[in-house]
């Protein structure tokens, strides 16, 4: 693993050696276990949207590996003085051991890759999002113990979207997903949900929620949304001990209502969490041999 940009890079056994290793540094923290395994190494952030989750995460994510995180830039790439996105990641990954990067354009972040001499972690694009999505497993093995045979269910669509289904589908589950048809997932997704013979996309809430092990909500905030709003009503319809993750920040009454989000806040706020243990695991993996 060179970089990591897209989940559908990666394999299900590297998925899950991943996951795995996310285990063990979560452990190791909660149990004050030590560990500088990248004592000296740097971690350089360009994030043009800048959030307080992502950026928290890889800071001290950084701080328990021994390393040091560094904001490159809080206003962007500065594109606008580069001819190339490229010559830019050449210049700056020259004082970084990696680099995280936050961007509404996946193909600028890809493009910084390419031109980049360090691993490169997509930090979040308009089309994927994969250390969210590398949580979000991570969080529905912890309360569900298993991926093969459950059912995954996915309201909204969206560049976080698009990497959970991914690794959903990967790591054998079911998918189900409700998206307005103005809002579909990438078709790139469409196409591996084709291949797996697993993906099913619809327009209701209650079709796709039905006999889910897992309702995933990602953000909603555009006002064509109305009717993708999770209640206690929709969430019958899911298995009894279902669990609700959430991408967050949340929009109470938008896309989630006060009662659902409390009665579930326990796995949203691990799954929050979960982000520091899961890029932790893929920081160390692109950074030392032996994790690789």
């Amino acid at each position: 693993m060179k970089h990591l940009m897209r989940l559908s890079e990666l394999s299900k056994k590297e998925i899950m050696e991943i996951l795995n290793f996310a285990d063990q540094l979560k452990f190791e923290r909660k149990n004050n276990i030590k560990h500088k395994i990248l004592k000296g190494k740097t971690l350089g952030m360009l994030m043009t949207n800048p959030a307080s989750g992502t950026r928290a995460s890889f800071e001290v994510g950084m701080f328990d590996l021994g390393g040091h995180a560094l904001m490159l830039s809080h206003n962007g790439l500065a594109t606008d003085r580069w001819d190339s996105v490229s010559d830019l990641a050449a210049v700056l990954t020259r004082f970084v051991d990696c680099i995280a990067i936050r961007t509404d354009s996946q193909e600028e972040a890809e493009a910084f890759a390419v031109g980049s001499i360090v691993p490169v972690i997509n930090a979040k694009t308009d089309k994927a999002n994969p250390c969210h999505a590398l949580a979000d497993l991570m969080t529905i093995r912890e309360y569900k113990g298993s991926f093969e045979g459950r059912k995954f269910c996915c309201v909204g669509s969206g560049g976080a979207a698009n990497s959970i289904i991914v690794g959903a589908l990967k790591m054998g589950m079911d998918v189900s997903v409700a998206c307005p048809a103005s809002h579909m997932p990438d078709e790139c997704v469409l196409e591996m949900g084709r291949e797996f013979g697993r993906l099913a996309v619809t327009e209701s809430v209650a079709e796709a929620i039905d006999g889910a092990d897992v309702v995933h909500i990602q953000e909603w905030t555009r006002p064509e949304d109305n009717g993708y709003t999770v209640d206690s009503e929709m969430m019958e319809a899911a298995k009894a001990d279902a669990i609700v993750l959430h991408c967050l920040p949340v929009h109470r009454g938008a896309e989630i209502t006060e009662d659902v989000l409390d009665a579930h806040h326990a796995e949203i706020y691990d799954q929050a969490e979960n982000r520091l243990h899961a890029q932790k695991a893929v920081i160390a993996k692109l950074l030392t041999k032996e994790n690789n």
